[in-house]
């Protein structure tokens, strides 16, 4: 950022010495040093046909596997070309935060229909735009609950443990307390958290389907929650919402989730998309923007920014959020693709998603792994063994497939979308059969 801000290298230095660090190298101290690059040894005097031949050389090193079977919390589902067709458009590519209403009726009007399309897909009342990813709305969300007497927020031991350090960090800034609901067998323990929640509790956070891909009894969760006057906040995987029982039917105060599923490829990691509903009593708490329709002085239809905290842009130090930049674009391109799929197609995908997973198992299961887990599930499921996972996951790696993500030494998470085909999955079950009779 340092050639696009104008500090000194001495205003540099200031800024890296208030957060804790003594240079940069410190700053980047977490990643780890192998996939540091730390210098790319370009010779001098090169041409600019040369070094384009010499960085697509190194860019040819990345691997990028064409047969996925991991998701995680990022998942490779077909995305039609009318998205790209549309998303990539100038006018929207370039668009800027939609301040003022009278020249950014386009871009109003694309955010107030994904927020429509939100609410249908979650039942709730009311949906924002704006908000990074599903762990910056998970985060966001709890901030929502807080209240002066309740700084208790309890979060489940099978939310994605990325999420868990998001909520932990938003929490540790605002004061409130995090506390984890221990898993029995998979899923929530619903006996702890009936005898954790108390009159100090804010919230209870709860994925649907969970990290290992259950589903959980959300309905019950969300009763023992409303019972302690706690709020329950739901966060779903937007496809699974084709087919099961939305946050609202369960009861949902909240509802978030991560919206890379809708269109976004998995792109290395983003820039991916948070969504956030709530219901109308809970409106007024949504961070960002909402958009909202009403009419012009000639009674013609027109967009407007019907909701948003001041505090956010211009008394920071009084703000219950930090999402105020415009992220639009990633929320079009949801936009587009649930128009494109519509209720059936989605509910196809999400159908395909289910018959595909379940046929993974079981031949995963005929080549020699275990299911851990006896719980319903969406599309993820998690499978134990005797042999080690890293013999398993670089056997497949060798033939050009990911295979799931390893839990720990035994245990790996795997993922099927509409995407896997038959094929796939057999030579999959092939190979992982071989490892295990070796």
């Amino acid at each position: 950022m340092g050639s696009y801000i104008a500090n000194t290298d001495k205003e540099q230095q200031a800024m890296l010495r208030a957060i804790g660090c003594d240079s940069f190298d410190a700053l980047f101290s977490h990643i780890p040093d192998e996939v540091k690059v730390k210098e790319l040894n370009i010779p001098s005097g090169l041409s600019e046909i040369e070094v384009l031949s010499k960085m697509e050389a190194l860019a040819d090193e990345n691997i990028v596997f064409k047969h996925i079977f991991r998701g995680a919390g990022a998942y490779n589902h077909y995305i039609p070309a009318i998205v790209g067709s549309v998303v990539n458009k100038e006018e929207f590519l370039t668009a800027y935060t939609p301040y003022q209403a009278e020249i950014s009726q386009g871009i109003l009007q694309s955010i107030f229909e994904y927020q429509t399309m939100i609410c249908e897909l979650t039942g709730m009342e009311a949906s924002n735009a704006s908000v990074y990813d599903g762990a910056t709305a998970a985060a966001e969300a709890v901030a929502m609950c807080s209240e002066r007497n309740r700084k208790i927020a309890y979060v489940s031991a099978t939310v994605n443990p990325q999420v868990i350090e998001v909520i932990k960090t938003y929490c540790y800034g605002s004061g409130t307390q995090v506390e984890i609901i221990p898993e029995n067998d998979g899923v929530t323990d619903i006996q702890a958290l009936k005898g954790a929640l108390n009159e100090s509790s804010t919230c209870f956070y709860l994925q649907q389907p969970n990290f290992y891909g259950n589903m959980e009894d959300a309905d019950a969760l969300g009763e023992i929650t409303h019972e302690a006057g706690a709020k329950y906040i739901m966060s779903c995987n937007p496809i699974a919402l084709a087919v099961m029982k939305t946050p609202a039917e369960c009861g949902a105060d909240i509802a978030v989730g991560e919206g890379q599923p809708l269109g976004m490829q998995l792109a290395f990691g983003g820039p991916y998309l948070g969504f956030m509903a709530a219901t109308s009593k809970m409106m007024r708490k949504l961070p960002g923007r909402i958009v909202g329709e009403t009419v012009d002085k000639e009674d013609k239809r027109a967009y407007v920014l019907t909701l948003q905290a001041r505090e956010q842009h211009i008394r920071r130090e009084k703000a219950s959020s930090n999402i105020c930049s415009n992220q639009a674009l990633c929320a079009l391109t949801a936009g587009v693709y649930m128009a494109a799929m519509g209720a059936t197609g989605m509910k196809k995908v999400a159908d395909l998603c289910i018959s595909k997973a379940h046929y993974l198992e079981g031949e995963l299961i005929n080549a020699g792994l275990h299911a851990k887990y006896d719980q319903p599930y969406f599309h993820e499921f998690v499978t134990t063994s005797s042999v080690k996972a890293e013999y398993i996951l670089t056997a497949l790696e060798e033939k050009g497939i990911l295979g799931g993500l390893p839990l720990n030494d035994y245990d790996i998470l795997w993922c099927a979308t509409e995407k896997n085909t038959k094929a796939e999955i057999d030579q999959l079950a092939a190979i992982i059969q071989e490892v295990c009779l070796r």
